[in-house]
């Protein structure tokens, strides 16, 4: 079981199920926790029996809504002391409780999620208050344009976090065809690629190919036209 973690105040969640569906085509078992305030997942991700907290499957993905622990997935699971069974679990995060309860420290990997609007660079940083140790971090950027300045400023608001930033960084490109089709997704719960655009798709393939690290890129990039052909 491998645990990655994604912190930030800016909307993760489509990411985090696009990515998940693309591992779920490479019959991987997956679970996404989201430990946000809002819970977005919750209206995105249909569910038979909502509830304070439940776990449902999408598109083959396990998605688990209103759990502050994985301890209390386990009960809920009934296992008893057994590791869950995953091989993968995303954990979504906006905040220093879900940091801290997840464990996100333990991550096997963990990616901070942002634009550059002042709102997303210091909401999303309060995550990350205090940790025990320092956190390895990879950026992950939804922009219309980077600048240079703008990595700079995220860099001078962390500086006195106990971050150590990756050197890699992942870039989106926001692209209003992009969000026209993720919201089109939403509307039919569905996770579609077709029609998203090839930055999007290079940038889901990247983060899929780190997770997996030995899975070869063109698995998952036939996995993708996979997905692509059925929508």
């Amino acid at each position: 079981m491998r645990k990655i973690g994604f912190i930030g105040a800016y909307d993760k969640t489509d990411l985090i199920l696009y990515v998940s569906k693309i591992l779920a085509m490479l019959n991987k078992k997956v679970l996404v926790i989201d430990a946000t305030i809002l819970q977005k997942v919750r209206y995105v991700v249909p569910a038979i029996n909502p509830a304070r907290m439940y776990i449902t499957d999408f598109e083959g993905i396990d998605v688990a809504v209103g759990f502050s622990s994985l301890e209390e997935i386990e009960q809920y699971l009934q296992l008893e002391s057994q590791e869950l069974p995953y091989d993968i679990i995303f954990i979504d995060t906006d905040n220093i409780r879900g940091f801290k309860n997840f464990e996100f420290e333990s991550n096997e990997r963990n990616y901070f999620t942002t634009s550059f609007d002042v709102y997303s660079l210091k909401r999303g940083l309060e995550a990350l208050r205090n940790p025990e140790n320092i956190v390895n971090l990879t950026k992950i950027y939804f922009a219309k344009e980077i600048y240079k300045e703008d990595d700079e400023y995220l860099n001078f608001l962390s500086s006195n976090y106990k971050i150590m930033w990756n050197e890699e960084k992942i870039y989106f490109p926001i692209e209003n065809g992009d969000l026209s089709i993720i919201y089109e997704n939403q509307r039919l719960s569905k996770i579609r690629f077709r029609k998203l655009s090839i930055a999007y798709k290079d940038g889901l393939a990247y983060i899929a190919e780190e997770i997996l690290g030995g899975k070869s890129g063109g698995e998952i990039r036939r996995a993708i036209k996979t997905i692509e052909k059925g929508g």
